[in-house]
């Protein structure tokens, strides 16, 4: 890929894993859809080979057809390449630049294009990407995309035509102990007026930290009324409030004279589960929504005045959401291994 938010930080060298995600979701139908290239770089110690995969999840919130769907496949890790000129990640004859992802594998397959946003945001301060405290760093390249193309599901094709979405690019060696995301950027107002332009992205994570459990440590980044939103601060992302669960969310962070409340609901019954694999061979066990729902309050306080409500925000069925720990739940299955 070209230098920038999207490159490829491996190196080589075992003890790493990285990712790129896309999540949508359809105007027309509501499927909401979530497409991974992903790589494992194993720790020496582990004996094992180092991988990439593909990965393809949708859901349907009327439950039509295959009401979930869940896919992965995986290949040695010489099958990912990256390139500087023109700027583009290849998984197994998949490709994903700044401008689309083209791409499939199994009974599913993709054709997306859309025009880059101007801006990355990052989760991760500098100061904490810089000395290693994080082990996981996560950036968004295009948090606010309309996207147009086709995607081939088992059981039909979806024409896309101004879907909204959002592309992330995260990398580390290791992923957290527990954790909730959210990403939306397809709210309406409450008087139900489409608010492009506007979006939410946060993470919320528990790690393990001399013999114990820290956290939660939640970053939250955005765009509100056209104003960029970052809760990114060492100090800060300790102090936002965040109380998550399997199927919910409710988390504050303020930037500012701005602090944005939200809460997020995810049907339990439209949960995917899928298990992420860490460099050093532990499992962690995630619950992927792409069809919750979410809203969002703003709150702005002026010089020798209190906090006032000045917007809000819903995405009913148009939010993405994952809950993950490192146990896994006996009554939900797990889609993706």
């Amino acid at each position: 890929m070209s230098a920038g938010a999207n490159a490829l930080r491996w190196d080589g060298t075992p003890g790493h894993y990285e990712v790129y995600y896309l999540s949508i979701t359809d105007p027309a139908s509501g499927v909401g859809l979530w497409i991974r290239y992903t790589m494992v770089a194993p720790r020496t110690d582990t004996g094992e080979e180092a991988t990439c995969s593909l990965w393809l999840m949708a859901m349907d919130p009327t439950g039509e057809g295959d009401g979930l769907v869940g896919r992965k496949e995986s290949w040695p890790v010489a099958e990912i390449d990256a390139s500087a000129s023109p700027g583009e990640l290849r998984l197994a004859g998949s490709v994903l630049t700044d401008r689309g992802m083209t791409g499939g594998f199994d009974d599913v397959r993709w054709d997306l294009r859309w025009e880059p946003t101007p801006r990355p945001y990052e989760h991760v301060h500098p100061l904490l990407q810089r000395t290693g405290v994080a082990k996981t760093v996560l950036v968004l390249p295009h948090a606010d995309l309309e996207i147009s193309g086709t995607v081939s599901l088992p059981d039909r094709e979806l024409v896309l035509d101004g879907a909204r979405g959002g592309q992330a690019h995260l990398w580390g060696s290791k992923h957290a102990s527990r954790w909730a995301w959210v990403h939306c950027n397809d709210f309406r107002s409450l008087q139900g007026e489409p608010r492009e332009g506007d979006f939410i992205d946060g993470v919320s994570v528990f790690v393990p930290r001399f013999g114990r459990e820290i956290g939660p440590n939640t970053p939250v980044v955005g765009r509100f009324g056209g104003t960029d939103f970052a809760s990114t601060g060492p100090i800060q992302v300790s102090r936002n409030p965040s109380h998550f669960a399997l199927t919910s969310w409710q988390l504050e962070a303020r930037d500012g004279s701005r602090r944005v409340v939200a809460t997020v609901d995810a049907p339990r019954d439209k949960l995917v589960g899928v298990t992420y694999h860490d460099p050093d061979g532990d499992l962690a066990y995630c619950y992927n929504s792409e069809v919750a729902t979410s809203r969002v309050q703003v709150w702005d306080r002026e010089r020798g005045q209190g906090w006032r409500l000045t917007d809000t925000l819903e995405a009913p069925g148009r939010t993405h959401f994952e809950y993950a720990q490192r146990e896994p739940l006996d009554d939900l299955p797990l889609l993706v291994r």
